[in-house]
């Protein structure tokens, strides 16, 4: 049985949650989130400036509260995303590598002959801090952490050196490189 499932999602001022059959809206001051899909067997409301995820009434689908967790958090994300956003911060690390905001794409120098463009998602900005420091922002939880992931793929830190691009929390274990031996 869900725990997370049972615990009510507070809605802060300045947040509008609607909710329409299957589809739940979420408008707040940094943008509008729509999520769709809700199964049957799961029953979402509004009481007393809480959002309330319950099983639905006479729902008898076999592990039908299983998905109450699910759609509790993914409803979380999107009244935190609307009120307050989401904050990646990812560093450049190594001789070269640099990163600059042109426009509405990306450009990353990391290492390649040529530098990589990456076009920034809707809804989601970026900012640079010393060409090394990149931070971006957005009210998707999921558009922003893919976006992240995407841009740290391109040259995920090493554990020799810990050149590469790291996420500001991560810590990279560091590795003892080869161990010199006598001459012979």
């Amino acid at each position: 049985m869900s725990r997370i499932g049972k615990q009510p999602i507070a809605i802060p001022a300045g947040v509008t949650v609607t909710i329409d059959g299957a589809t739940v809206q979420t408008k707040g001051p940094k943008g509008d989130l729509t999520l769709a899909g809700i199964l049957p067997n799961v029953a979402v409301r509004v009481e007393d400036n809480n959002l309330l995820v319950e099983d639905a009434e006479g729902s008898v689908v076999k592990g039908g509260s299983s998905y109450r967790g699910l759609y509790r958090s993914l409803l979380a994300n999107n009244v935190q995303g609307v009120s307050t956003g989401f904050v990646r911060v990812l560093d450049f690390i190594g001789v070269g590598y640099r990163v600059a905001v042109e426009g509405d794409k990306l450009k990353l120098e990391v290492g390649y002959s040529m530098p990589k463009y990456l076009d920034i998602p809707k809804g989601v900005t970026a900012s640079v801090d010393k060409n090394t420091i990149l931070t971006i922002a957005g009210p998707e939880k999921q558009i922003l952490g893919q976006f992240a992931a995407h841009i740290r793929g391109l040259r995920p830190p090493e554990p020799y050196k810990g050149k590469g691009i790291k996420y500001r929390e991560e810590v990279i274990r560091r590795k003892a490189g080869k161990a010199g031996g006598k001459g012979k």
